[in-house]
């Protein structure tokens, strides 16, 4: 006879998530993220993004429903079937990036992003970056709002916005993309092996300051940022085999 998993409950603030969370922990138990198999977060992509970071470190796999305004690495809220939906769940495996940031005042920041990784100007006057990869100077003044460097699954998000590239699950690839560049003017960027160090260096940060954000930390006031994809973390997220992520992913590129 098969064990019913675990499953550990997450609500986002707003009242739905709240309710639901009540309602399925009475259905299915509910238990802390510690003694869980399975982590179910309710809500939006931002709070999926909260809960990576929070829990991401455990390495259980997490299976999201949708109770927000944005979805995309989420499911449809269901309140049944739960436990054979987790049984056909299809998994996603996602590396995040590791961001480490020097600022003016000496200090050393550190963060993960699932979703991408933005540099941004802070005033009205334009950022002027040079960029290295792998310790080689690729642009040497890049005159730009920011630049921003996504992984496959945040692709979709901020990246494509700003015209970059959508990227397949499993590529072992990141997108580098400026934001708003002024020059080189018809510079968009670059599609870069998942291994390759990015540094960013701020070339005027008193004049022209510059903040970075990974997924929602932000630190302001940078000198020079590195990132590269995380050797150590992973995690999965699970996803019904009619909503799956790498699906999504592909059909966002149909879309007219």
């Amino acid at each position: 006879m098969a064990v019913s998993p675990r499953i550990a409950f997450l609500a986002s603030s707003i009242d739905a998530a709240q309710e639901a969370r009540q309602a399925l922990a009475a259905r299915y138990g509910g238990v802390d993220p510690e003694d869980a198999d399975v982590l179910c977060p309710l809500g939006g992509d931002g709070f999926m993004l909260q809960t990576l970071h929070r829990h991401g470190s455990m390495g259980k796999p997490v299976f999201g429903m949708k109770l927000g305004t944005v979805g995309f690495l989420m499911n449809h809220y269901r309140a049944e079937d739960l436990l054979q939906r987790l049984a056909h769940a299809e998994p996603a495996h996602l590396r995040p990036l590791e961001m480490v940031a020097q600022t003016e005042s000496g200090t050393t920041t550190g963060s993960l992003a699932y979703n991408d990784v933005s540099l941004l100007r802070q005033t009205r006057q334009a950022a002027h970056i040079g960029i290295d990869l792998n310790g080689q100077e690729r642009v040497a003044e890049l005159i730009c709002d920011g630049v921003l460097v996504s992984t496959p699954a945040g692709s979709t998000a901020y990246n494509y916005s700003a015209h970059g590239p959508i990227l397949p699950l499993g590529s072992n690839t990141i997108a580098l993309t400026p934001l708003a560049p002024y020059r080189p003017r018809r510079w968009r960027g670059a599609i870069l092996k998942a291994d390759t160090e990015v540094r960013f260096r701020v070339l005027d940060p008193y004049k022209r300051p510059v903040s970075v954000t990974a997924d929602s930390h932000e630190t302001r006031d940078v000198v020079e940022v590195t990132i590269r994809e995380s050797r150590e973390r992973q995690v999965t997220l699970l996803f019904d085999p009619e909503h799956n992520l790498e699906e999504r992913i592909l059909s966002e590129q149909f879309i007219f």
